[in-house]
């Protein structure tokens, strides 16, 4: 099993990119993105250098995405 990632707040919103989303708006240090394709969802990413373990899985679990999926969109 692959192990989940250290991503920051950018790398996600890059990936998530690639994968129909588009940056929406930022409040403080969250940024809002919404995916232009069926299922219409929206998504918030803590802009931080780090984020934390369980917060990505909960957004990979939103976006429908597997730990293998993420990380093939990272490199």
């Amino acid at each position: 099993m692959t192990r989940l990632p250290v991503v920051s707040g950018k790398e996600l919103c890059s990936a998530l990119k690639e994968i129909g989303y588009s940056v929406d708006h930022q409040t403080g240090s969250h940024i809002i993105l919404r995916n232009e394709n069926p299922p219409y969802r929206r998504l918030t990413v803590p802009n931080h250098k780090e984020i934390a373990k369980g917060t990505l899985r909960s957004i990979m679990r939103q976006a429908g995405l597997t730990i293998e999926e993420l990380v093939d969109l990272l490199s």
